[in-house]
């Protein structure tokens, strides 16, 4: 069960300004399933380049922002991933309907109906995913949820060579469509991608503010790929970066909506970052967890404690990289996750930068020593 910290001061004051709203609008409207992430990579160099001394990509496709404080530092890791769960076409039927897997974790009842658009080589085609009406279904059959596999996406096309006309062939990729929203609590957004362009707006935001900065340690803003089909880019980047401390930056559970008991997820969005216990690909790091969680103590930066049994971060490769890494998951909050949109607090991105951005502070020889030996 999750356990809140005593830290409660919330950041009541901060409000979303024009140009992080900016930055957050174009890196969740970024079209970028895994193994196709070139529109968010490009979103996400146009934003972190300025506040870094180079930025190159792995062989596999990751962003590595490097910012140089003291060369004879640690290596510091922030790692966001550029993917977003989407579908790959597999097939056009002889009437032009598009079949697909999906690419990451889906949940049927939240597909049917909507919007999406194909990515093809001849520009952007909209479709929307259907099935069988329920007026035809029988009243057993209506109980059941959808199979994914009985799902289609209706582009408009009459026959196969239409579709194909229309520039769509196997392996294109389809992401759900959505627009960049402020709600009426300005601080609530929705949008879709979240999971994990928030990752990636905070690897951004935390070395814009270390820019000029004296830190002890090389820090690196990583924007990985292939996450929600195996952490994979993780693994590469992490092997490229060799990092002495690892951070994953992601979304986490929100259990503050109707139907979710405490038992299953108490964290609220607002209530500041969660500093994940476990999941299922690792077991945080005891001696950094507990260095971040001091540090967040002493600067009266809100927190919350989370564990996810059922899903995994980076984190999960990042630690078992090389020759190991002590690693960390700090998530955000976040409601309706690996669905066409979702929706965050603005407090919580701006208290996991603070969190993460006096952790770095603080993280010179000695300490990450200490952690890592002690």
């Amino acid at each position: 069960m999750n356990v809140k910290s005593k830290v409660t001061n919330k950041e009541d004051n901060i409000m979303p300004d024009k140009e992080r709203l900016q930055m957050l609008k174009e890196l969740t409207d970024a079209r970028a399933i895994p193994g196709d992430e070139k529109e968010a990579k490009e979103v996400m160099e146009k934003w972190i380049s300025p506040y870094a001394d180079k930025v190159y990509t792995d062989h596999l496709g990751s962003l590595i922002a490097e910012k140089g404080g003291d060369a004879t530092g640690p290596k510091v890791m922030i790692a966001g991933h550029l993917d977003e769960v989407g579908f790959m076409v597999t097939r056009i039927d002889d009437k032009g309907f598009i079949y697909f897997q999906t690419v990451g974790g889906w949940w049927s009842q939240v597909m049917l109906a909507q919007r999406v658009t194909i990515l093809t080589k001849q520009g952007d085609v909209t479709g929307i995913i259907g099935s069988k009406p329920p007026h035809i279904l029988s009243a057993e059959a209506r109980k059941k949820t959808v199979d994914i596999k009985d799902m289609f996406i209706d582009i408009g096309a009459t026959s196969k060579e239409e579709a194909e006309k229309f520039g769509v062939r196997p392996g294109d990729s389809v992401v759900p469509y959505f627009e960049f929203t402020t709600l009426k609590n300005e601080k609530l957004l929705l949008a879709k991608a979240w999971d994990n362009r928030i990752g990636c707006a905070i690897a951004i935001e935390v070395l814009r503010r270390l820019k000029d900065e004296k830190h002890p340690n090389v820090v690196y803003g990583v924007a990985t790929v292939q996450e929600e089909v195996g952490l994979r880019g993780a693994k590469t980047a992490t092997y490229t970066v060799q990092p002495d401390i690892g951070f994953a930056v992601d979304v986490g559970i929100a259990g503050d909506t109707p139907g979710i008991t405490e038992k299953e997820a108490d964290s609220k969005i607002g209530d500041g970052p969660q500093i994940i216990l476990y999941d299922a690909s690792m077991v945080s790091h005891k001696g950094l967890r507990d260095f971040v969680i001091a540090t967040a103590d002493e600067n009266n930066i809100p927190y919350q404690y989370s564990s996810m049994p059922g899903g995994g971060t980076d984190s999960g490769s990042i630690h078992v990289t090389a020759n190991g890494v002590p690693a960390l998951s700090i998530t955000i909050a976040t409601r309706y996750i690996h669905t066409h949109a979702a929706i965050l607090h603005y407090d919580d991105f701006e208290n996991a930068v603070k969190l993460i951005v006096e952790v770095i502070k603080k993280l010179d020889k000695d300490q990450v020593h200490t952690i890592t030996y002690e």
